[in-house]
């Protein structure tokens, strides 16, 4: 026999001291996660099975066994389904890279590693057999292979594999249980963990004994009358098929009949999934095919803006041996995704006029994701428009599109927005104040999608989308609330001949660094901005594009000034006697600060050192 003793990847171990030692409260959850692991390796066999029978061929009766050593102090977890090779073992249970350790880890140790939702939520479920092992001890052998290995670790930072024997496809766990985990050693405890935890998984779950004893009811929990199911049933099926420790916040369990039949029971978690931005945005709902599990890799069961939910859906109307390249191209599918699209759209309709506060937390959660949908799903962007929610300038609550168009101004023909990629920083922008004193309500645009969804819907309810930051934001046709008159700070303003007359001097100096200056109104207490051009990109997604490595237009912005400002108006006096150096160095430090308020950088940052020192001195003499 060889023995090849391998070190678990880095940092494997100290996430295995934080599992070990410090993490759980409720240390029973670990019969959980192994059984779990274990249904889903059988569902797996089950699924090569319909299309390679050998696989299974002499053991196709899938079942978890339970078996306690009392003498020995060992409790076994045995499955017969789809097992791995020594390459699995090494990538499955030597790291935890795909589940994010360093994440984990840094999660862990802000939690004060008491957070029970950190394993389910980082993949990491069969090292929490650790916390009440001081071996593990895993049996292996891959379905259509002869070969089987052994796993062997004390969980402090090496494993070893070796050659084993195995009669059969599947997996052995067995666990060494440290002295005072003895409670797991007693079959009462053994039967209520099961009861409690993993009743709803198909696959039957026996105890090993003088007599075998099946724990769980082994049906398939979708298949049953939701009237029959209890709310604690949904919670811990959830758990199981999202792998995850927190709450559902929402449960869809129905069965559609008519041309095309299934059911579904889908979960919206109650926390962000580890891998909902990864650039894959790969959903996670298992088909199945008359209770035979098919897939869990599936993206046309559902639109990818709706990968967060979780859930299993079967129909009996797709063929046992469908191939995931059939998939791709079945109707019967794509008329289950319109179906199952629609109904958890509609439910979220329901949640958002019924449950304002418990609606603000999913789009907290997962709103970003699903402006994806007004973008990708022409279908039901109407949907996806009204279910969306904003920050914006009227208060901290999130708003809808409807209840912007409700309260906009006399003379207000456009949706105002902001974008940016930090929510603080967008309320301190000087191109809101014009906005602000006139009580205009613009809305806060902070994920990177809103700059590709807002110019493919274009307008709402007939009112265009309008960027504050670009040269078409015009605000001279709304007025302030009660005064109608004209803005009283107008009558502060520089001559504006005056004021033209130094914007014409800003831009001699400024040369191709602009691509014009002139005077603005969305201006109140700063003394510059600087806007993109109406026909030109968005200065956001300027910026966004270039930090992802694209070749992107330089267009130079436009300067505007505001003519009420005391610094503007001390300028304009300047330029009476025409350029001067003190005219030069003002031009390049206000659009060198302008560039500074909207998160850019200052192109000669010499140069502005240099100005600055200057206009100090001159200030302090």
């Amino acid at each position: 026999m060889t023995e090849e003793k391998l070190s678990f990847q880095a940092e494997v171990s100290k996430l295995l001291h934080i599992v070990t030692h410090s993490l759980y409260s409720n240390k029973e959850i670990f019969l959980r996660e192994l059984i779990s692991n274990a249904s889903d390796a059988c569902d797996k066999l089950r699924y090569e099975s319909q299309t390679d029978s050998s696989l299974s061929e002499g053991d196709s009766n899938f079942r978890i066994t339970l078996k306690v050593d009392k003498d020995a102090k060992t409790l076994t977890i045995a499955d017969n389904g789809i097992g791995m090779n020594h390459d699995d073992l090494i990538n499955n249970l030597g790291t935890i890279a795909k589940s994010g350790t360093e994440a984990f880890i840094k999660a862990a140790e802000e939690s004060g590693k008491t957070d029970v939702n950190l394993i389910g939520q980082f993949g990491v479920g069969f090292y929490s057999s650790f916390m009440v092992a001081e071996k593990v001890v895993v049996t292996t052998r891959k379905a259509g292979e002869d070969k089987a290995w052994a796993w062997e670790s004390n969980g402090e930072g090496e494993y070893t594999i070796t050659d084993a024997e195995r009669d059969s496809h599947g997996t052995t766990i067995v666990m060494h249980l440290r002295e005072d985990q003895g409670e797991y050693l007693e079959d009462m405890r053994l039967r209520n963990i099961v009861t409690t935890y993993s009743d709803h998984i198909d696959i039957p779950i026996v105890l090993l004994g003088e007599e075998e004893e099946t724990l769980n009811s082994a049906s398939a929990i979708w298949t049953r009358a939701a009237k029959d199911i209890s709310e604690e049933q949904y919670k811990e099926f959830y758990h199981h098929v999202a792998h995850a420790f927190d709450e559902p916040w929402l449960t869809l369990h129905n069965k559609v009949e008519g041309v095309i039949e299934y059911t579904n029971l889908l979960f919206i978690p109650g926390s962000r999934p580890l891998d909902l931005f990864t650039p894959e945005r790969k959903n996670h709902l298992k088909l199945y095919v008359n209770r035979v599990f098919i897939t869990d890799d599936c993206d046309e069961v559902i639109p990818q803006y709706l990968r967060f939910v979780r859930g299993v859906v079967d129909s009996g109307d797709l063929p046992l041996n469908v191939s995931r390249e059939m998939l791709q191209h079945n109707p019967v599918l794509a008329k289950i995704k319109a179906g199952l699209t629609k109904k958890i759209l509609s439910e979220l309709k329901k949640k958002a006029e019924k449950d304002t506060e418990g609606y603000s937390t999913f789009w907290d959660t997962f709103g970003a994701v699903m402006k994806e949908g007004i973008y990708e799903d022409f279908a039901h962007r109407k949907e996806c428009l009204s279910l969306a929610r904003f920050k914006s300038t009227h208060g901290d609550e999130w708003v809808s599109l409807a209840e912007y168009v409700e309260r906009m101004k006399d003379g207000q023909d456009q949706i105002y927005y902001i974008s940016g990629e930090d929510l603080d920083s967008l309320k301190r922008s000087p191109q809101l104040e014009g906005f602000k004193a006139k009580g205009v309500e613009v809305l806060f645009m902070t994920d990177p999608i809103d700059e590709f969804w807002i110019p493919a819907v274009s307008q709402f309810e007939e009112k265009s989308f309008q960027s504050i930051t670009k040269g078409g934001a015009d605000l001279s046709k709304i007025k302030k609330d009660g005064d109608d008159a004209e803005d009283d700070k107008k009558e502060d303003a520089a001559d504006k001949d005056a004021i033209d007359r130094l914007c014409a001097a800003f831009k001699v100096v400024l040369g191709d660094e602009v691509q014009e200056v002139r005077s603005t109104d969305r201006l109140t207490d700063s003394a510059v901005c600087i806007v993109a051009s109406e026909s030109a990109m968005d200065r956001n997604l300027q910026r966004m594009l270039k930090q992802h490595g694209q070749d992107v237009p330089n267009e130079a912005p436009i300067l505007e000034l505001n003519p009420t400002h005391s610094l503007i108006k001390k300028l304009v006096d300047l330029s009476v006697d025409g350029t001067s150096q003190t005219l030069d160095d003002a031009a390049h430090l206000l659009l060198d600060q302008a560039r500074i308020i909207e998160g850019e950088t200052v192109p000669d940052m010499t140069a502005f050192a240099k100005r600055l020192t200057s206009a100090m001195e001159k200030g302090l003499v």
